[in-house]
């Protein structure tokens, strides 16, 4: 971590001692004090289940991305939604990020009040209390911030509000596909969000153009609407409908980002546009869907060929085994309250036992066989499967490997990060 980042934890809340995943602690503690504590993972000094990122994969990752987009020569605003981690964002913008992307006003009011100063709200801003909000905000002149439109009556609401408060609010045109989320679906659609904005001169300010691939699983699909994503663009360009220069076009969640990058750079917009990508998953990784999305993209995708190894996954959940209560099935204590199950059970990664004889420096875990898998998550338990005569006994230590970081991050208020010899050097919070 770098001393900036320092910096930010020794200003930040202390840590409560009540928070899960944690040792003991006798009083709240500031991030920054916690290497001092000396603790490690293989000792058990941290109460399982925990949540743990390693910052070697962390750090991998980060230049990964960065390096890949500046091949492309686009901007990267990671989606923050993913890990509502302030420090995590730093760690992104001093990385070389343009700016963080989020998906509610709160979200945006976390990460303007931990330093963040460009926003992109991947996302319709609807409601008194929400604009007001953002109305707030963007008083400020040093912060940026921009939001969706796709309806007249939505572009209205927004010019009524932010004209009443003498604001000028900078949006973006959000194009979307029939039986998909939000945004644009046709010409007529499209004529009259352009004459609402057409109305609110004063508070309202025409960006650029959004869009969000992620919901079509075909790359055709994905190709076509991001070729009508850079028509529309261009058409809106050369009636110099947009306010902002360069516009901004942006696109790409954690699965088609490459094929984005290279739709949208060949566009040829030149200096007249700053595309903007909006990735969010990469910082973890996973051994699900953006594993799957990542083995097309080394394969097919020339920049990323080209480019030393791929993503890494950067988070692990470790449990204990609590009991073995019948031959072949061993009770975990790790369940929904932890770990994402929406795209895929956790999977067993390594295995270790604590207090086993060291090799050489230390013992280290080994990889766990590939026959053990989860079945069943309740709660707070988890049905793993094993061979009768497996090397499994209570109290032993598995780290799994999840699917989705998303709705895994939202289970955590800290996240230890942990080096190479798994020793607690930091602390991540998050704002969920």
């Amino acid at each position: 971590m770098n001393n900036s980042l320092s910096a930010q934890a020794a200003n930040a809340s202390p840590i409560s001692p009540l928070n899960k995943g944690l040792g003991r602690l006798d009083g709240p503690l500031a991030a920054s004090g916690i290497a001092a504590l000396g603790w490690n993972l293989l000792n058990e000094d941290l109460s399982l289940p925990v949540a743990v990122l390693y910052q070697d994969r962390i750090e991998h990752n980060l230049r990964w991305m960065q390096q890949f987009m500046d091949a492309y020569g686009l901007r990267l605003a990671p989606h923050g939604k993913t890990t509502m981690a302030p420090r995590l964002f730093a760690m992104q913008l001093q990385a070389g990020a343009w700016g963080i992307t989020l998906a509610t006003a709160q979200q945006a009011h976390v990460a303007y009040r931990h330093g963040v100063r460009r926003v992109l709200m991947a996302n319709q801003l609807v409601g008194r209390q929400n604009m007001g909000l953002i109305a707030q905000l963007i008083e400020d002149p040093g912060f940026s911030y921009y939001c969706l439109v796709d309806s007249a009556d939505g572009v209205n609401l927004l010019g009524e509000f932010f004209q009443e408060r003498g604001l000028r609010l900078e949006v973006l045109l959000e194009l979307g596909v029939m039986d998909g989320r939000t945004g644009v679906r046709d010409d007529a659609q499209l004529e009259s969000v352009l004459a609402a904005l057409a109305c609110w001169p004063q508070s309202l300010a025409l960006a650029g153009v959004e869009v969000y691939e992620g919901i079509l699983k075909d790359e055709a699909e994905v190709r076509a609407f991001l070729d009508r994503a850079a028509g529309v663009t261009r058409r809106l360009a050369n009636e110099d409908r947009f306010q902002r220069t360069p516009f901004l076009l942006s696109g790409a969640g954690s699965i088609w980002y490459d094929v984005v990058a290279e739709v949208f750079s060949a566009a040829g917009f030149g200096p007249s546009a700053e595309i903007v990508l909006r990735p969010g998953c990469y910082l973890t990784h996973d051994v699900g869907a953006y594993r799957e999305a990542q083995a097309r993209i080394l394969e097919h995708n020339p920049v990323a060929r080209r480019m030393q190894l791929g993503l890494q996954p950067a988070i692990h959940i470790w449990a204990y085994v609590h009991s073995i209560p019948e031959p072949g099935r061993a009770i975990v204590g790790l369940g929904r309250r932890d770990a994402a199950f929406d795209s895929g059970l956790p999977t067993p990664a390594l295995h270790f036992r604590p207090g086993q004889p060291a090799a050489g420096d230390q013992p280290v875990p080994t990889p766990a066989p590939a026959h053990w898998t989860l079945s069943k998550m309740m709660d707070q338990h988890a049905y793993l499967d094993i061979a009768a005569g497996d090397r499994l006994r209570s109290g032993d230590m598995i780290g799994f490997d999840i699917s989705h970081p998303c709705l895994t991050f939202d289970k955590w208020r800290v996240l230890p990060i942990l080096d190479s010899r798994y020793r607690v050097v930091d602390l991540i919070e998050t704002f969920f």
